[in-house]
């Protein structure tokens, strides 16, 4: 079942779904939702969170209630650490931020069914102990089941350093495709001389440490990052007879740990800069470098307020970016006439194209369909573009704001005769605090942060932001949104 309040996602899921041989039923919110699933005997739900009449938390735990065995896995594109405790909580086995790959769902999906496999294959084992099967073959089998559901890797070995055990995550992670023999040498299954060291170290630990640690950097750029937990396994009588790893896929840690070093410099980069000017010019003022000179003081004054400015809209830009990944983006939506919206718009930004002799010409049709968006996201993500157009327009240039529809999207596109974007910056120009360094742009302002919000906000809408750029021709930014 596929409960989403927007049906392209719904038409979407259900079709990757139904190629896979699935048999699919689809709800536009919890309460119609939670009505199929007192009809139906569902295996797996796909629950949006933010939806109108009841929401996924709610439906999360009717599911839960009414059918304790099925799988129920979100998916919203305002994904938080927070939603997704909250979910888990509420009986949620996984969690899919939009936008997601085709297989990325497929993954999620066939996951989910095979843990509900486990489950049953679970429910049976029980079944057959209270049948008064043998105790000692049930346990086994439930200590198999809960091990291969593990979603780290398991590796025993003896202590001649040959694999007694590798559950299926430990063989993802080492990149074994084959089945491993009782016996085999630890050398053909992890061929890391630093993790086999780690290996023959936890066997030799000294008195007073019970785990050995260590980080497994990745060889090759497929390769994931593991970090490996090696502890001595001891007999009865308390001699070292092999040892156990714990196996972990930190690569996504790493890499947030890594964005998270890049963005602190470049922030302070982009303060200190502003900061110094500015202290530079209360210096020339307090020390009377500049002499008493109204206009000169005037003229200092002016500067420094534009750095200021600027600062200012850094910061907004950053707070910005950071209730956007708080999940706190496109609040309310409504159904828009953007024709109304363009124009607006349009009329707002005259005044400063006037002061640049830049011609703005809005060529949007009124009877465009109507797109489900939150306004003040969208005015922000036109003002932007237009603001740009402009900005880096040449003087007496021109600006164009077209608009048009299809079957499936409204196609916004702003289009200047300004400078040309060189194809090398095209690919990173969605990029937070990425900007196009030339002679031209040398003297404009910015904050590097406009356009990379503005592609954050159209695909929480499940748009799609595209630009292209021709010599002597200017660019064209064009924004697609959903009808």
């Amino acid at each position: 079942m596929i409960v989403d309040d927007e049906q392209p996602i719904r038409v979407a899921c259900a079709k990757i779904l139904s190629e896979e041989g699935a048999l699919t039923e689809t709800a536009e919110n919890g309460l119609a939702g939670l009505e199929k699933a007192k009809e139906n005997d569902f295996d797996l739900a796909l629950v949006d969170l933010k939806m109108p009449q009841m929401d996924g938390m709610e439906l999360l735990s009717h599911l839960t209630r009414l059918s304790p065995d099925m799988i129920k896995i979100v998916i919203t594109g305002y994904a938080t650490l927070e939603t997704a405790i909250e979910a888990v909580q509420k009986g949620a086995y996984d969690y899919i931020p939009k936008p997601f790959t085709p297989g990325e769902l497929r993954t999620r999906v066939n996951r989910g069914l095979e843990k509900r496999s486990l489950q049953f294959e679970a429910r049976k084992l029980r079944e057959e102990r209270e049948r008064n099967l043998l105790e000692l073959a049930n346990e086994k089998n439930r200590t198999q089941t809960i091990i291969h559901c593990m979603g780290d890797g398991l590796l025993v070995t003896n202590r001649d350093k040959q694999v007694v055990f590798c559950n299926p995550a430990g063989r993802r992670l080492l990149k074994v495709k084959r089945p491993l023999q009782v016996g085999e040498p630890l050398g053909s299954v992890a061929n890391d001389p630093e993790f086999i060291e780690l290996v023959e170290g936890a066997m030799n630990l000294k008195e007073g440490h019970e785990m050995a640690s260590k980080e497994l950097a990745a060889r090759t750029p497929s390769d994931p990052v593991l970090m490996a937990n090696c502890a001595p396994v001891k007999d009865e009588k308390g001699q070292i007879i092999g040892a156990v790893t714990v196996l972990r896929d930190i690569t996504e840690l790493k890499e947030l740990d890594k964005a998270k070093s890049t963005f602190v410099s470049m922030v302070a980069h982009e303060l200190r800069a502003p900061l110094a000017a500015i202290e530079g010019y209360l210096d020339v003022i307090l020390e009377g470098v500049g002499g008493n000179d109204p206009q000169k003081i005037h003229k200092i004054l002016e500067r420094s307020r534009e750095r200021t400015r600027g600062l200012l809209a850094l910061i907004n830009d950053l707070l910005a970016i950071s209730r956007m990944q708080a999940g706190r983006l496109a609040k309310e939506k409504e159904k828009l006439q953007l024709s109304i919206l363009l124009k607006d718009v349009v009329e707002l930004i005259k005044g400063e194209a006037l002061g640049r002799k830049v011609t703005v010409e809005t060529l949007v049709p009124d009877d465009l369909p109507l797109v489900y968006v939150n306004r003040e996201d969208i005015t922000r993500v036109v003002t932007n573009l237009l603001d740009n157009a402009i900005k880096y327009n040449r003087d007496g240039g021109k600006v164009f704001i077209r608009a048009s529809a299809d079957d499936t999207f409204v196609r916004v596109e702003v289009q200047d005769t300004g400078i040309e974007i060189p194809k090398k910056d095209t690919g990173h120009l969605f990029d937070e605090f990425y900007r196009v360094k030339s002679k031209e742009t040398r003297a404009i302002t910015g904050t590097g942060l406009g356009l990379s919000i503005a592609k954050r906000i159209v695909e929480a809408h499940n748009g799609h932001v595209e630009v292209e750029s021709k010599l002597h021709q200017g660019s064209t930014f064009r924004v697609l949104l959903p009808i």
